[in-house]
């Protein structure tokens, strides 16, 4: 009686996580082809719990890194021996291009101090990219692109340039791949605890913020169409990162999905940060980094952020922007 009655938990249990486990990889298929789609509903995950302690772990059991959370000397060590390269793509067009200095900078100080990092920036300005010096197995190569007079197609666009990237040159040059945004600044640590398959960071502005009033993109003929129900976090479009080929695999849908909804006229109310949420959404990063991996130098400490290690520098959007 009692064997069976073992038997009989076991296999509930079994199959609940099955489901479980099926409704959030089914879901990864699901944003390219809705058809095969599992719907699940479930609580919205925290960020920081009611006794005001950070969470370190997603509902899909991926890690939310956090300052104490691990060993820096340990990790390092660890990813060290196995001799990788991490790419990091900035775009500076127009005006931008004023940003790179403190970017490369701080970054020299702080970004995978001791690995070996190639900086791919695109500009329509070659000529703007400010010299600065490089540390051991450091180096920066200068791509030229076209410019636009809407900074919205340029935004728009940096799926489409990523991917063309990955496939000419970095599946070849790089083990993994940030994208960061260019008009920011390192101000302490980034280094190999951030590695990971998929790599995105909580948006600094809606960490505790209800996801009915996340920014997403609500209206359903758009391919980013998120509804109000549905979420995890909202993701910063600042930062991309992880494995190449799954960067690449990002990108690509990403862009994909764009395109198609550029063909109905339809611009995602943010660009290809709406379309970067609707892709995790259906594909779970394997690692989440905390807001202290992007955050805005017009917002005061909290509680929760003990440093702030990346962060969006203050700025006249109406002097840097081609248009309102």
């Amino acid at each position: 009686m009692k064997v069976n009655l073992y038997l009989f938990l076991a296999l509930t249990g079994f199959s609940l996580t099955g489901l479980i486990f099926l409704g959030y990889t089914s879901t990864s298929v699901g944003y390219k082809d809705k058809r095969f789609c599992l719907k699940i509903s479930y609580k919205q995950p925290s960020v920081v719990g009611p006794d005001g302690k950070v969470i370190a772990t997603t509902p899909w059991l991926s890690p939310i890194v956090w300052e104490g959370t691990f060993d820096p000397f340990l990790i390092d060590t660890i990813y060290k021996q196995q001799n990788i390269t991490i790419a990091t793509t900035v775009f500076a067009l127009g005006k931008y291009t004023q940003f790179l200095k403190d970017f490369l900078e701080s970054a020299e100080q702080n970004y995978f101090i001791g690995f070996r990092v190639h900086y791919y920036v695109f500009t329509d300005q070659p000529e703007q990219v400010p010299e600065v010096k490089l540390g051991e197995e450091r180096q920066l190569t200068v791509l030229k692109v076209p410019s636009s007079n809407r900074w919205q197609e340029i935004t728009l666009r940096r799926m489409e340039k990523l991917e063309k990237l990955i496939e000419s040159r970095l599946v070849s040059e790089a083990d993994y791949i940030f994208s960061l945004d260019v008009d920011t600044k390192f101000y302490g640590r980034w280094g190999s605890e951030s590695l990971g398959r998929l790599v995105g960071v909580i948006h600094p502005g809606y960490y505790q913020t209800p996801r009915e009033q996340f920014p997403y993109e609500r209206r359903p003929e758009s391919q980013a169409f998120i509804p109000h129900a549905e979420g995890d976090y909202y993701y910063g479009g600042a930062v991309i990162g992880g494995l190449v080929k799954d960067v690449h695999e990002a990108a690509k849908t990403c862009r994909e999905q764009l395109d198609i909804d550029a063909a109905k006229s339809i611009e995602a109310a943010w660009q290809e940060e709406s379309h970067l949420n609707k892709y995790f959404l259906y594909n779970k990063p394997s690692k989440v980094l905390s807001p202290e991996y992007l955050w805005q130098d017009f917002k005061p400490h909290t509680n929760e952020v003990k440093i702030i290690r990346f962060s969006q520098v203050i700025k006249n959007y109406a002097a840097v922007r081609p248009n309102p």
